[in-house]
């Protein structure tokens, strides 16, 4: 089985500076690890974990005078009533630990166990409890360094259904061979696929003589490509006129906005456009027409092009990839790597989750507690309104990691002005009316502010929650206090300065602002049952007598705004439905009749367990609808399921062809199974409703998702994205093929698996070798390589070709000095493999055994 992950042992630290003289516990060294043990405990959806203390200093924990606090992002109790420690849960994934009344303290040498029921299903590194610190009674703060996370012993008992195997070296090796087979494969030369391509005799040479020329209404792809071309040879191309060696842009009637004619010969370039962004794109398939290696340098002499004609245009007119960077922070620097790459790949909507239950991150100039406070992370002792509390790991200081962090006016537009040279539309979304814990507790902190001044008027005017509101409800992360108040008039006055503020921003910056997304997903039901803002609004509208009515009167109220202010609503699949009663009693979503001709937005990602088809239902009920299927195209889903292997899969695994096989207008055909890859009964895809013609021009485009939960860094994020990102880029770019509307099975397979090798060796040859470098080069994850034993022989394979794969004999891991795998080699226990990019990287290992 897969060895413990975490490479050392970790101990209590206390920090220098939050100490005033020596103390005992100066010299406490308690290790933590976590060993999960069994899924469907007791019968039920759940599991068990246990985990260890152990005493690795020279004194004592003591048995009381503290607590141990860490963040679970599974609802935990204690297996056996009897323990010697009480677990007790704050909010959202918070918890902390205090000794019980049998605990006795921990001697140096002496370890304690306590074994957690989590209630739902283990599978990976990600579920791992994190961010252990201890807070003792006098207040001083001792944090504890990552846990040792250990692999479970018995696979089968960590199984969620029958059968559920982890992904192992040999099956790697199958899914590898039946993707690549024999089949020479040439790579695509322009990516993502263009609409028509052809190659002509001969080349054109970019070199330090070439001139540059362009159409005035081009003046800033000028530029772009000037600079491109600057970062490539170190040389400012000359703006002149001539008939060789010459770059030229033309403005032509008759393209579409986003569409292009790109011609190559040995005496130019001549890109056509009609508008700036078809010429933009036109630049961008010039540089993917590039080969890989000269961006390895600045400085090279002559960079050689082949001849070609190009016509292309997207198929979507949406192309988007949604940043979460509520619940761990990205810097500004790492925003603008991504809008590059966006902009090489065609992508021209960033759709930026600004805040959530976990942070804020824009600063408003009218509300600055939104950043002092909904932008950091920290413990907080009672009472006090200095920052959230921590959650996802983030430890109890603020300001130390992605816990904290928030982008200033001058960040936010300088965003917004880079990608707007590079065509892209920023979406922001103030996520409304739940996760939206950050905004309820800075307004809180506001009020608790202006009370102390005298100031009780303007402390009332912007709160977000009535204190005194009794309801009782918990959202899918485990907060109790997250969703906004809808009744209370004070909510839609706060709503209202911030959406001018943030228009205020865009108008500044120059940059287009066509609509706002105000989220709209996930209120748990309990919400506004018992709010006395709620029973003032009974009483004064008869149109408003039950909580669940609360929802059209919100997002009606948040309509009107945007309208008043030409903007359009965007949000999440449940602003365009609402709940009724179905033939059993039950509560269920249907599209709300009362939006459907609103030009309303929707991002769909739902596509499970009963909502297979609600993207089409809503499509062809009026809505606009942007397909962000959390099965196809939610990026920070774990690629196959390995206990090593990071990120969430509650909405199933998701490798790299997931993605590229999906079908825009019949996804059904070829994904006909559940998250967890069982297949859907028939009746199920049988009463599945289907796209009509005008549901087909109501699907607006294709967006990827990357959610924050288990994104600490830049490495973790460009890891989950690349190279699935790849995927969505051709899927929302390229023409549909073929295959997407083939009836013959035979001939749907083959064209199909020639498009999908052709796809997989562009990857590998071309798009990932480019990223090496490109904007500064991009941790994309390398596969790890799939292995098959066969008389005596090992052989080895990868999933995408360019990587070369080394290998050890004696059981330690593989580095780019090892031994390079050329061919099959003699079969020993201890041999461990692993692939290599050609700057030196490597994959996760591979074994016989794993």
């Amino acid at each position: 089985m897969i060895k413990a992950i975490c490479s050392s042992l970790c101990a209590f630290v206390l920090f220098a500076s939050q100490v005033n003289g020596a103390s005992p516990q100066d010299t406490l060294q308690i290790d933590v690890s976590w060993l999960p043990i069994e899924n469907n405990y007791a019968g039920k959806e759940q599991a068990l974990s246990v985990l260890t203390f152990k005493n690795n200093g020279q004194v004592a924990l003591p048995k009381t005078g503290w607590r141990l606090y860490f963040n679970f992002i599974r609802i935990a109790t204690a297996k056996n009533e009897q323990n010697l420690l009480d677990i007790n849960h704050v909010n959202g994934d918070l918890f902390y630990f205090t000794p019980s009344k049998d605990f006795e303290g921990l001697k140096p040498g002496e370890e304690i166990s306590y074994e957690l029921v989590s209630h739902s299903w283990l599978v990976n590194r990600s579920d791992a409890p994190q961010g252990f610190y201890v807070v003792w009674d006098d207040k001083r703060i001792q944090p504890l360094a990552p846990v040792q996370i250990l692999a479970p012993a018995n696979e089968k008992k960590f199984y969620r259904i029958a059968n559920d195997k982890e992904e192992t070296s040999a099956s790697l090796f199958a899914q590898n061979q039946m993707i690549h087979g024999e089949t020479k494969v040439t790579s695509a030369r322009i990516f993502p696929t263009p609409q028509v391509y052809e190659e002509k005799a001969g080349e054109f040479e970019i070199n330090h003589s070439t001139k540059i020329v362009g159409d005035e209404a081009f003046s800033k792809e000028v530029n772009l490509l000037k600079e491109d071309i600057f970062n490539l040879t170190g040389v400012d191309l000359p703006v002149g006129a001539g008939t060789k060696n010459i770059i030229q842009f033309k403005k032509e009637a008759g393209l579409s906005v986003e569409g292009y004619r790109l011609d190559i010969n040995p005496n130019g370039i001549w890109i056509f456009a009609s508008e700036a962004a078809g010429a933009f794109y036109a630049i961008q398939s010039l540089k993917t027409l590039i080969d890989p290696q000269y961006f390895a340098s600045s400085n090279n002499k002559s960079i050689p092009l082949p001849a070609i004609t190009v016509a292309d245009e997207p198929r979507f007119g949406r192309r988007a990839l949604m940043l979460d960077v509520a619940r761990n922070f990205q810097p500004k620097a790492q925003i603008l790597k991504v809008l590059d790459m966006m902009g090489l790949y065609k992508l021209n909507t960033l759709h930026f989750h600004l805040n959530d239950d976990e942070g804020w991150r824009l600063e408003i100039s009218s509300f600055p507690e939104l950043t002092a406070i909904g932008s950091q992370r920290g413990h907080i002792f009672g009472e006090e309104h200095t920052s959230l509390p921590p959650s996802y790991g983030s430890g109890p200081f603020v300001g130390q990691n992605s816990g904290s962090g928030y982008y200033t006016k001058a960040d936010f537009m300088e965003i917004l002005q880079y990608a707007t040279a590079r065509h892209i539309r920023v979406i922001p979304e103030i996520e409304t009316p739940g996760h939206a814990r950050a905004a309820i507790k800075a307004m809180e902190a506001r009020y608790h502010r202006l009370m102390k001044e005298g100031k009780a008027a303007e402390a009332k005017k912007y709160l977000l929650r009535d204190f005194d509101d009794q309801s009782v409800y918990r959202s899918v992360q485990k907060w109790n206090d997250n969703v906004m108040d809808v009744s209370m008039p004070s909510v839609y006055d706060f709503l209202e300065v911030v959406v001018d503020d943030v228009i205020a921003l865009y108008q500044e910056a120059g940059a287009p602002l066509e609509t706002i997304h105000f989220g709209g997903d996930e209120v748990p039901q309990g919400v506004w049952e018992k709010s006395p803002a709620f029973a003032t609004l009974k009483a004064t509208n008869s149109q408003i007598q039950q909580a669940d009515q609360l929802w059209d009167y919100f997002f009606d109220n948040v309509y009107n705004l945007l309208k008043a202010r030409n903007l359009t609503l965007f949000g999440w699949e449940e602003v365009g439905m609402h709940k009724v009663l179905d033939e059993n009693g039950r509560k269920k979503w249907i599209p709300n009749e009362q939006f459907k001709n609103r030009n309303i937005h929707l991002n769909v990602w739902n596509n499970l367990s009963g909502n297979e088809d609600l993207a089409y239902r809503l499509a062809n009920a009026g809505y606009k609808v942007m397909l962000s299927f959390v099965s196809n195209f939610y990026l920070d889903m774990a690629y196959y399921k390995s206990f090593n292997e990071p990120g969430f899969y509650w909405g199933g695994l998701i490798n790299l062809e997931r993605p590229y096989s999906f079908i825009p207008f019949d996804y059904l055909k070829n994904q006909q199974q559940d998250w967890l890859r069982r297949q859907l009964r028939p009746e199920v895809l049988q009463n599945a409703e289907k796209l009509t013609a005008v549901g087909r021009e109501n699907i607006i485009g294709i967006q990827g998702l990357l959610w924050s939960e288990t994104v600490k860094n830049k490495a973790q994020m460009e890891y989950l994205i690349l190279p699935r990102f790849f995927a969505l880029a051709e899927k929302a770019w390229a023409q549909a093929p073929s295959w997407e509307t083939e009836t013959d099975d035979a001939l749907f397979k083959k064209q199909y698996t020639g498009d999908l090798k052709t796809f997989y060796h562009t990857l590998g040859s071309r798009e990932l070798k480019r990223m090496d470098y490109y904007a500064g080069g991009f941790n994309y994850r390398i596969p790890r390589p799939g292995v098959k034993s066969v008389d005596g022989k090992l052989y080895v394979n990868t999933e995408l070709p360019g990587f070369s794969v080394r290998y050890t004999v004696d059981g330690s891991e593989p580095t780019v000095h090892s031994p390079l795998y050329t061919q099959p080699i003699e079969f020993k226990e201890d041999v461990r493999f692993r692939s290599f990019s050609d700057l030196g990287r490597g994959s996760d290992v591979s074994t016989i055994n794993n």
